[in-house]
C-alpha cells in the first residue's frame, strides 16, 4: 500500500506572510497536489509576545490570496503544549534525556575547556549519569533544571539523505546534549516540532536551508520516540541583490505577499514567480498553468543554488524584481480579458473611479478597453494610473508630454478646437473615419500628422505611449474626445 503523502506549512506568525514563507508553502501545496496527499497548516505560535490574531490572519490571507489551500488546520502549536511535554517526559522515562541542573556558569567553563581542548568531549557529565537519588535531592532543594537529550558518545553520526543536498553527516562528538524543555518547563521548538510532525502523521518535510542545522537533532528525537523518519528537502535561500538573505528586518514590506497584492500583481502571476526562486524544469520553462505546474512539480527540481530576488528600492515603478514584473505583464496581457476584467473592477474601485454602468450597458464597452490598452501595463493598477482617462475625465497629464507634445506647439491651440468641430461632425465615428479628418487636417494646415496626432493622444489620455491614437479615440467616444480637445486650450 503506497503511503500517503502528507505535508505542513507552519510558519511562526511574527509578522506578514513574506516571500520565503510562500515559497515554502507553495513547494509543500504543489507536492501535496501532485501526490494527491494532503498539507496541513500549522501556526507555531509558541512565541507569545510576538504572535498575534493580526499576524496569524495575515498569514491566513496571504495564502488564500496566492492560491493555497490546505486539507487540515489551521492548528496552533501552543494547543498541544501537554503533548510536548509528555514526549519529554516519555524521554525521561526511557533513559533519553535527562535533567540538567548545571548553571549557567557552569555550563559557560564547560564550553570554554571545550573550546581550548581540554576536554574532547561537549556532554555534561556532571547531570547526564547522576543517580536518581541524587536527581531527587536537587529537585527537593527547588535547584532549576533543563531537560537535555542524550547523544551517543563516542564514534558515530547522525547520516540522511536530504532530497536537495543528498547525503549529510553530523558527528556525535559534534552535537550536545542539547536542551529539549526549557526550566520554565516550556519545550523548545526543537521537540514541539518533531511531536506535532509526529502526531499529523508528516512523510516529508520541505523548509528552508535554515532548517538543516536542527535536522541531525530532530533525526535522534524521532528515534528516540520511536517514529518514523520523514523524507527531508531544504530549499536554498532567496538572497538579495547584494548576497544578504532577503528578511522583513532588512528589506520590509518589499517581501511581503500583501505588499504585491496591494500594488496590483496577480496572484498566479505572483505564484509562479516564486516557485522559479529556487526551482525549475529540465526543459527551462517560466509560464505554467495550475496543471501544467502541479504536473511538471518535483522536489528533485529544487536547486541547490541561492536564488536572487532582485529587490529595487529606489525605482518608483519597478520597485520589485523585474523578472516579477514581467510575469506579471504577460499573464496580465495573455490570460483571457474575462478574467482580468474583476481584477480591475477591483482597482477602479480601490481609485474612486468605478462606474456601475461598466457591468451593465457598457460591459462591452469596458472588456474592450481593459483588453485594448492591456498591452503595455505590467500591474493592474496601471488601470487606475497609466489608464485613468479611459475610465474617468478627472485625470492628469504627464508633464512631460504636456511640454514636448503640447506647448511646445503654439498651433495647437487653435487646431485642438478645429480637430473637435471636425470630429465632432462625423456621423460614423469609426478608426478609418477620425484618422481621415486628422491625416486631411493635417495636409491643410501643411503641418506633419505627428504633431497633432501626439498633441491629441497627450490631451486625451494623459499619457505619451498607448494603442494607436485612432483606436484610443474610438474607445474613448465621440463626445468625450470633443469634449477634451475643446477644453485643452486651457493648458496654454
Amino acid at each position: 500500500m503506497t503511503e500517503t503523502v502528507r505535508v505542513r506549512f507552519a510558519p511562526s506568525p511574527t509578522g506578514y506572510l513574506h516571500i520565503g514563507g510562500a515559497r515554502t508553502a507553495i513547494y509543500n501545496w504543489l507536492l501535496a497536489q501532485k501526490e494527491g496527499g494532503k498539507l496541513i497548516l500549522r501556526i507555531e505560535d509558541t512565541d507569545a509576545e510576538r504572535s498575534t490574531e493580526g499576524s496569524i490572519q495575515g498569514i491566513i490571507d496571504g495564502l488564500k490570496w496566492i492560491g493555497i489551500t490546505w486539507d487540515e488546520g489551521p492548528y496552533f502549536q501552543t494547543h498541544f503544549i501537554r503533548e510536548h511535554q509528555a514526549a519529554a517526559q516519555k524521554l525521561l522515562d526511557s533513559g533519553a534525556a535527562y535533567k540538567c541542573f548545571c548553571t549557567k556558569e557552569e555550563l559557560d567553563l564547560r564550553r570554554k575547556e571545550v573550546k581550548k581542548g581540554e576536554t574532547g568531549s561537549k556532554q555534561y557529565d556532571k547531570c547526564r549519569d547522576m543517580s536518581a537519588e541524587d536527581v531527587a535531592t536537587q529537585e527537593q532543594e527547588g535547584i532549576p533544571y533543563v531537560i537535555r537529550l542524550k547523544v551517543p558518545r563516542g564514534a558515530g553520526s547522525v547520516v540522511f539523505e536530504d532530497i536537495v543536498y543528498g547525503i549529510i553527516e553530523k558527528k556525535y562528538e559534534d552535537i550536545e546534549d542539547f536542551v529539549i524543555v526549557r526550566s520554565n518547563g516550556q519545550p523548545l521548538y526543537v521537540l514541539s516540532n518533531v511531536v506535532d510532525d509526529i502526531r499529523d502523521r508528516i512523510t516529508h518535510v520541505i523548509r528552508g536551508q535554515d532548517g538543516l542545522a536542527n535536522t541531525p537533532k530532530q533525526i535522534m528525537l524521532y528515534k528516540a520516540l520511536g517514529a518514523p523518519i520523514p523524507k527531508f528537502a531544504h530549499m536554498s535561500l532567496t538572497l538579495d541583490p547584494k548576497k544578504a538573505k532577503i528578511s522583513k528586518r532588512r528589506h520590509g514590506e518589499l517581501v511581503a505577499v500583501h505588499f504585491y497584492k496591494e500594488h496590483g500583481f496577480l496572484s498566479w502571476a505572483f505564484l509562479n514567480f516564486l516557485v522559479l526562486l529556487g526551482w525549475s524544469t529540465s526543459d527551462s520553462r517560466e509560464f505554467f498553468s495550475k496543471e501544467e505546474l502541479i504536473e511538471a512539480f518535483s522536489l528533485e527540481g529544487i536547486n541547490r543554488a541561492n536564488s536572487i530576488f532582485n529587490v529595487q528600492k529606489n525605482d518608483p515603478k519597478f520597485f520589485t524584481d523585474p523578472k516579477a514584473l514581467s510575469m506579471n505583464a504577460h499573464y496580465l496581457r495573455k490570460l483571457p480579458v474575462e478574467e482580468i476584467a474583476p481584477r480591475v473592477k477591483s482597482v477602479l474601485e480601490e481609485a474612486g473611479i468605478w462606474n456601475p454602468a461598466f457591468e451593465a450597458e457598457k460591459r462591452g464597452w469596458f472588456l474592450h478597453t481593459v483588453d485594448l490598452i492591456r498591452s503595455r501595463y505590467h500591474v493592474l493598477t496601471d488601470f487606475a494610473t497609466l489608464g485613468r482617462a479611459y475610465f474617468s475625465d478627472d485625470y492628469p497629464i504627464d508633464p512631460k508630454p504636456l511640454n514636448k507634445n503640447v506647448l511646445k506647439h503654439e498651433g495647437l491651440k487653435e487646431w485642438f478646437p478645429q480637430a473637435a468641430d471636425r470630429l465632432e461632425a462625423l456621423t460614423a465615428f469609426t478608426i478609418e473615419e477620425t484618422e481621415r479628418v486628422i491625416r486631411d487636417m493635417a495636409e491643410e494646415l501643411e503641418i506633419k500628422p505627428g504633431i497633432i496626432i501626439n498633441g491629441i493622444r497627450t490631451v486625451v489620455t494623459g499619457q505619451a505611449a498607448g494603442p494607436g491614437i485612432f483606436d484610443i479615440l474610438t474607445t474613448v467616444g465621440q463626445a468625450r474626445v470633443v469634449d477634451r480637445l475643446r477644453k485643452a486650450v486651457r493648458l496654454f
